[in-house]
């Protein structure tokens, strides 16, 4: 998770929501990434889906069913179904998102029956960290 939140503070200092993600495989990053957005004018930038796109490029594989996505905030809708077509194994997250979650809150994706694939997850890990650096962000933009 520590990548994974100077990830999200690179993205802050780029003006980037602090969103970061990395992949694992056997505990050696594969890849790591934060959210380009803004940066790429590009909706689908979220740090979620650079790392898995970054990871199945450096593996030759669209399947990463012996990889580990940690990433600072509960992934939304978008993200969760890129998880589940990745065959991820284990989804990690820092901050819980009320309001744009989709693993445990919003549709819960993983838990739907049209759902391909369900990783393990572990949420609210880093959680206080994740959580500050998206407060501070949001609070020197109002």
């Amino acid at each position: 998770m520590a990548i994974a939140l100077d990830q999200a503070r690179a993205a802050a200092a780029a003006g980037e929501v602090p969103v970061g993600a990395v992949v694992l495989r056997a505990g050696e990053v594969i890849a790591a990434a934060h959210n380009l957005t803004e940066t790429h004018g590009d909706p689908t930038a979220h740090a979620e889906i650079l790392a898995i796109r970054a990871a199945a490029a450096k593996l030759g594989d669209a399947r990463l069913m012996d990889c580990d996505l940690y990433v600072t905030l509960e992934p939304c809708a978008m993200c969760a179904a890129a998880i589940s077509h990745a065959r991820l194994r284990r989804v990690v997250f820092g901050a819980y998102d009320p309001k744009g979650g989709a693993v445990e809150h919003g549709p819960k994706w993983f838990g739907q029956a049209t759902c391909l694939h369900r990783p393990e997850v572990l949420g609210g890990v880093g959680e206080a960290e994740a959580g500050q650096l998206l407060k501070d962000f949001f609070a020197e933009r109002r």
